[in-house]
Formats: structure tokens, C-alpha cells, sequence
């Protein structure tokens, strides 16, 4: 069985994640190819386009969001994303298992003991669909009717029961105010229609691809994938990386060749790229997760040189600042990408190169 390198599984990882160069795509396009963008703050989606694609702008993505086409909604990992209107419909269903879970295992449901959840949803659904609502206002009906439990709980119950999008202007570019959400179904006029997990696997593939098992259940929250990779098998191409573990692949899917060159590329924070594995070392070395993933849950801004994770990066009012994980062998190169970053975000602030790696 061919073994894949760190660098091969790089190029590949590069390749399907867009980031080898900037291609001539249109966003909603490169969203469905990428199988969705981490959302859970208002600006990285907008990054992720800008580092991906030729030319874009931050209108496209904001018309995009305003004529219903794509949409924010907790789904793999039980987080926020941003997908199109097709994959918001399939994703969500095939998903539902993965949010029931994440929401058993918080400490929000031991609050809603002895409410039936069915009934909370058939309420709130009514509620939301009838009138687009606001957390605060929908958090207002939900005590009025459950007046004993703790709001929080209610309003998470619902965000895992039902297939709830977060619509505009929340999640355009500068922005704020509270969600305010109604149902996918109201939002975009379809039902729901989900994807078979042997689907939602090649789906996972052609976007991360080659990827294990747990590789798969990483990133989409999903568990007991084996039996559907099992079914797949005869579909799929199979290698294995250094450690010996087992990776399946699109058997058509292109893998670029190790020493592919790979362009000074500025992620946003929660970039899928580095979320969707087990095993990230193809794209961050296991000394450097400290600085980039936190404790208290944000994954940082980081800068790819040769493909890897060599720096975390910040945009201030003040000044866009690049902190060295490595020393940085593309220093000129990493300082022109972030003038681009910061032409991007109409902000004129110095750029800062920090000469030191972080320790």
C-alpha cells in the first residue's frame, strides 16, 4: 500500500482547501467545494474567500447571505458554519445525531429534565416561523411557558432540535447586534432533505481528502464511521500515512506532488484546514497547537509558509501583527501577503513582523 508523506498529505490538504493559489471561482461555489466555512465569528468567512479566491470581494459574500443562497447554521462539530442553501438542507439532518449528543453531554440538559423536548421544539418552531425572533425574545416566550428552567438551556434545546439559521445582517462583514433566526425551511422555502452518510463521507473527501476514519468523524462530529467506510471501500483508493494508519481518498481526486510550491497564504480564525483531522501534523506541528488552539477555545489566525504553520497573526485597530512560530524564511513575502490582508479590511495600520518566534 502507496505511504503518503507529511508533505504529499500537505499538498493534497492544500490543494482541495484551496490554498496552492488563488482560484477563478465564485464564492458560493468555493463554499460548496470546500463543504462549508467555520462561522463562528462574523469576519473569518470573509478571510477564507479573500485567501482562496482571485479578486474576491466582500460584497460577494454579503449578497450572497442577504439573497438567501447561503446561510449560518450549527452543523458539523456542532458549530457554526456557513454553507450554501443545498448543503444548509442536506448537511443539517444527516447532522442531527451529532447535535444531540454535543447538547446531552453539556450542562445545559440537565435543566430541561422532564420537559418533553418534542413539545419545546413544536413551540418555538411556531414562534420562529410565524416571525423571525431574536435569542432575547425568543428566551422571553420560552420562560413565559417553562417559567422554572433556565433560559439558556431552553434556547439550546431549541438550536439542537431545530434546523435554525441565523439571518442578515448577522454574519455580515461589520455588523453586529443579536442573532436573530428562523427555521431553514422557512428561510429558504424547501424542506429538509438530507444526504446519506456514504455521501456526506465523499463529500468530507473531496474537500480533505486523504483522510482516515477519525480523520472524518473529527470534522464532522459523527461517530461509527467505520461500517460507511467499509461500504465505500470498493469506491475509494486506500494508502497509509508514516504512522501506519489507514487513509482512503477519491480515487480520481488529484494529489499534487510533494514539492508542489506552496504561496504565503493568511488563515482566520477556526479555519476548517486546521480543524478537520485527528491527526494535524500535516499542517501544524504538534509543538505549535499551544499557540494557536487556546484554552478558552479560539483557534488563532495563522500564516502558512511552504504549507505549514509558521505564524499566528492579529488585525488591531492599531496594527496587523505577524508573530513567528518559526523563523520566517519568507519574510518579505509574509509582509507583502499582509498589506494585502489589511488592503482587504480597509484598515491602514502598520504591519508588524515580530523578529522572534512565540516561546
Amino acid at each position: 500500500m502507496t505511504v503518503l508523506t507529511r508533505r504529499a498529505l500537505n499538498r493534497a490538504l492544500l490543494h482541495r482547501q484551496l490554498l496552492l493559489r488563488r482560484w477563478k471561482l465564485s464564492p458560493a461555489r468555493a463554499i460548496e467545494r470546500l463543504a462549508g466555512l467555520q462561522a463562528q465569528a462574523t469576519n473569518p468567512p470573509y478571510y477564507a474567500l479573500w485567501t482562496r479566491l482571485e479578486g474576491f470581494r466582500r460584497d460577494q459574500l454579503t449578497r450572497l447571505l442577504t439573497d438567501r443562497r447561503v446561510v449560518r447554521i450549527a452543523l458539523m462539530r456542532s458549530t457554526l458554519h456557513m454553507v450554501t442553501a443545498d448543503d444548509c438542507l442536506a448537511f443539517r439532518p444527516t447532522l442531527q445525531s451529532v447535535l444531540d449528543l454535543s447538547y446531552a453531554r453539556s450542562v445545559h440538559s440537565r435543566h430541561v429534565q422532564g420537559i418533553d423536548l418534542d413539545d419545546l421544539a413544536k413551540f418555538a418552531r411556531d414562534l420562529i416561523e410565524a416571525d423571525p425572533m431574536t435569542n432575547a425574545d425568543l428566551g422571553r416566550a420560552l420562560s413565559d411557558r417553562w417559567p422554572d428552567r433556565d433560559v439558556t438551556a431552553l434556547l439550546n434545546a431549541v438550536r439542537t432540535k431545530l434546523a435554525v439559521v441565523q439571518l442578515p445582517p448577522r454574519g455580515v462583514w461589520g455588523v453586529g447586534g443579536q442573532p436573530t433566526g428562523t427555521t431553514a425551511e422557512t428561510w429558504l422555502g424547501r424542506s429538509l432533505a438530507p444526504i446519506s452518510p456514504d455521501d456526506l463521507v465523499l463529500r468530507y473527501l473531496a474537500a480533505f481528502g486523504p483522510a482516515g476514519v477519525i480523520d472524518t468523524q473529527t470534522w464532522s462530529g459523527l461517530t461509527r464511521l467505520r461500517e460507511v467506510f467499509d461500504r465505500l471501500r470498493p469506491r475509494l483508493r486506500t494508502f497509509t500515512d508514516e504512522s501506519g494508519t489507514e487513509l482512503f481518498d477519491l480515487p480520481d481526486a488529484r494529489r499534487p506532488h510533494p514539492d508542489t510550491p506552496a504561496p504565503v497564504r493568511f488563515l482566520p480564525e477556526f479555519d476548517n484546514s486546521l480543524l478537520s483531522y485527528a491527526d494535524r501534523t500535516r499542517i501544524i506541528a504538534t509543538e505549535h497547537k499551544p499557540h494557536v488552539f487556546t484554552v478558552n477555545g479560539i483557534i488563532r489566525g495563522t500564516v502558512l509558509v511552504d504549507g505549514f504553520v509558521a505564524a499566528t497573526w492579529k488585525l488591531a485597530p492599531d496594527a496587523l501583527t505577524v508573530t513567528p512560530l518559526v523563523p520566517l524564511k519568507e519574510r518579505d513575502d509574509v509582509e507583502a501577503e499582509a498589506h494585502r490582508l489589511a488592503a482587504f479590511a480597509d484598515a491602514e495600520v502598520p504591519i508588524r513582523v515580530l523578529a522572534k518566534p512565540a516561546t
